[in-house]
């Protein structure tokens, strides 16, 4: 379920909320499983707020969560018509390629976290106090985020109307620094792909900046882990 609350302090702009499915040890499902139970049991929602009309390509992108005890689970599917992967390591220049995004808002009010991840499941995790400030994952947390898709992890250059893609990412609570689910996470969801075809930069709340930037806490909605 999906509503619109005004955001605080911001009465020319609504913040969306979302609420968040409970599926007991969700993080132990296999991963087609988790898969199906994520289509079957939660409801999808649109990323479709094209924010900076010198950018009006939209492809076709949603999301659905749902959390246990001690993990969120998100998953993504686009449908674009370039889907591009160049970057293969961790930590790389992602947003360039076909990518979601989740940026949440640290837990105990310290800064956000964004995590990035390409159609081939290569990410970018960081801790972060502005778009500069930056506290990146080391291997050890990186590895903590279970990523699995619909593309191998092989580069890749795909041009097509209608190219469709989804990826399942899984983040461990405790990666923001809580020892169980929050009451409501305040946060945002993205698709972008600067170097597509067609540049892009989808947000699922919306976004009053004059030029693109997805870090940016001010306009983060909020979901509501029922």
């Amino acid at each position: 379920m999906e509503k619109i609350v005004k955001n605080e302090g911001r009465a020319e702009s609504d913040r969306k909320s979302v609420e968040s499915r409970f599926i007991r040890n969700v993080e132990r499902l296999a991963d087609g499983e988790l898969r199906s139970v994520l289509r079957d049991r939660t409801c999808a929602h649109a990323i479709d707020c094209v924010n900076w009309s010198e950018y009006p390509y939209a492809p076709k992108a949603t999301f659905r969560v749902a959390h246990s005890d001690d993990a969120l689970a998100v998953m993504f599917e686009v449908e674009e018509s370039h889907v591009r992967a160049v970057a293969l390591d961790d930590n790389g220049p992602v947003w360039e390629d076909s990518c979601v995004e989740f940026f949440v808002a640290a837990p105990d009010g310290e800064g956000y976290f964004n995590f990035e991840v390409s159609c081939i499941a290569t990410a970018l995790a960081a801790r972060r106090v502005s778009r500069a400030e930056a506290d990146h994952f080391d291997a050890e947390r990186m590895a903590r985020i279970r990523r699995f898709g619909s593309l191998p992890h092989a580069a890749v250059d795909s041009r097509g109307e209608g190219q469709r893609w989804w990826m399942v990412e899984v983040i461990p609570f405790a990666l923001l620094g809580c020892d169980k689910a929050p009451e409501r996470l305040r946060a945002n969801f993205y698709k972008c792909g600067d170097k597509c075809d067609e540049p892009h930069f989808l947000s699922w709340s919306p976004i009053d900046l004059p030029a693109p930037n997805f870090h940016c806490p001010e306009f983060f909605g909020e979901v509501v882990l029922g």
